[in-house]
């Protein structure tokens, strides 16, 4: 084999595995049109709240979910319960630690299909130097080219320091958060 036919095959092998990758590569989150929510219990009452500022990185194939993985960093200073005086306490060391811990981590580590459209991804959540393993349900639904994956799972927040000190007490705030989100991706292949 000559020097030109073993750099032509490398250039062929190279354009081959291009071609199959975009379709992963260029997925997107489109931020406008999606959402993370989180719903919180204070003194029995439901309180919800969200994050204004996510991002995330999703290579998902629908064929192969399981070679698929999806992960996501939330800025915990953008956390907003929509009340002045409660948004100005979410940054400080008792709840989110905004200066040290700037961001919570979502980061997949296996994703099966459990039904059209369904799929549970199982993965390591990080939040204010905590983690836990989680396994989130996902239904994805297409319209277009825009496809939307929505689900809600529950953590326990004082296992991640969430509301600590005085704000341990389950009884003013519940330990059981529900966590809800509405992620709209562009480049996600035909379910």
């Amino acid at each position: 084999m000559t020097h030109s036919t073993s750099l032509a095959t490398l250039a062929l092998a190279c354009t081959a595995l291009l071609a199959a990758a975009p379709a992963l590569a260029q997925q997107k989150l489109v931020p406008g049109q999606s959402e993370i929510a989180f719903v919180s219990k204070q003194m029995g009452v439901p309180v919800e709240g969200k994050f204004t500022r996510f991002d995330a990185q999703v290579a998902f194939d629908p064929a192969r979910p399981a070679t698929s993985k999806v992960a996501f960093t939330v800025d915990t200073g953008s956390a907003t319960l929509g009340v002045k005086e409660s948004d100005a306490e979410l940054p400080k060391p008792a709840w989110f630690n905004v200066p040290r811990f700037p961001q919570a981590t979502f980061q997949s580590t296996a994703i099966k299909a459990v039904g059209p459209g369904k799929y549970e991804v199982a993965g390591k959540l990080g939040i204010k130097g905590a983690a836990q393993d989680v396994v989130v349900p996902v239904t994805l639904t297409q319209s277009g080219a825009t496809t939307v994956a929505t689900g809600a799972f529950a953590i326990k927040r004082l296992a991640f320091k969430i509301g600590e000190n005085e704000w341990a007490d389950t009884s003013m705030v519940a330990d059981e958060v529900q966590v809800r989100f509405r992620l709209a991706l562009t480049g996600v292949g035909k379910l």
